[in-house]
């Protein structure tokens, strides 16, 4: 019997190169074929670019399409799709690597990629290499304490607004992730709870044209900015 390839999806952090796992380039770099997603509107990868120093030329490199839509049936379509692409790569017993920003299991499309390896092909072998996420980078980056003692943190995403903020209580502090369309109403469920003073907002972090925003009601003033996090607490 032919033997299957290996599939791992891989961090690659937030935006710096150097802020990969020694694991992850290593995985990076034995790669027979890459893979990584894009929205249907284009086909750039930030995480092809960030892992791109450890990427060998000569090794072919996948964007998959995967819509930015809330119709179900088609966003599974797409990842049905996506996943036997992959799964026909593995048949050939090439190992591929999935790309994705951050943490494979925080908020990303290796999750969705996951879910139909394990219905396609479950006897494939599949390895996750976890990567730094945006909102432990920015801490770091402001040289902020996160979460610390008997405090509770919260990790949402604010892409349709901040009810999930105003529907928690007894938690000390949130990372909120994809902080850009709503932004008003973010601000105000942060007013609301008590979260707003201590809130400091990062748009890219770990690249060059990372900004850090202290005052975070001048979010309401510019364009929405897809790579924009907040970190906030009592």
């Amino acid at each position: 019997m032919k033997k299957i390839g290996k599939l791992f999806g891989v961090g690659v952090g937030p935006g710096d190169p150097e802020l990969l796992t020694m694991k992850a380039v290593r995985v990076i770099k034995a790669a027979d074929v890459i893979f990584t997603a894009a929205s249907t509107k284009n086909t750039y990868s930030l995480a092809v670019e960030i892992a791109s120093p450890y990427i060998s030329p000569d090794v072919p490199v996948n964007i998959l399409s995967f819509p930015m839509t809330k119709d179900i049936h088609t966003a599974e379509i797409a990842w049905t799709e996506n996943a036997r692409m992959i799964a026909d790569v593995l048949k050939r017993g090439l190992n591929a690597v999935f790309l994705t920003l951050g943490d494979p299991t925080t908020y990303s499309t290796f999750g969705y990629i996951l879910k139909k390896m394990k219905c396609i092909m479950p006897e494939a072998n599949i390895e996750t290499v976890p990567g730094i996420t945006s909102f432990h980078a920015a801490s770091a980056r402001l040289n902020r304490i996160l979460v610390e003692g008997e405090e509770s943190l919260l990790i949402t995403s604010g892409a349709f607004g901040g009810d999930r903020i105003r529907n928690v209580d007894g938690v000390e502090n949130i990372a909120i992730v994809k902080a850009y369309k709503n932004i008003k109403d973010i601000n105000q469920a942060l007013k609301d709870t008590d979260l707003y003073k201590r809130s400091v907002a990062v748009t890219n972090c770990g690249r060059d044209n990372e900004e850090i925003i202290n005052d975070i009601d001048e979010l309401e003033n510019r364009a929405p900015d897809y790579w924009t996090l907040i970190l906030a607490s009592k």
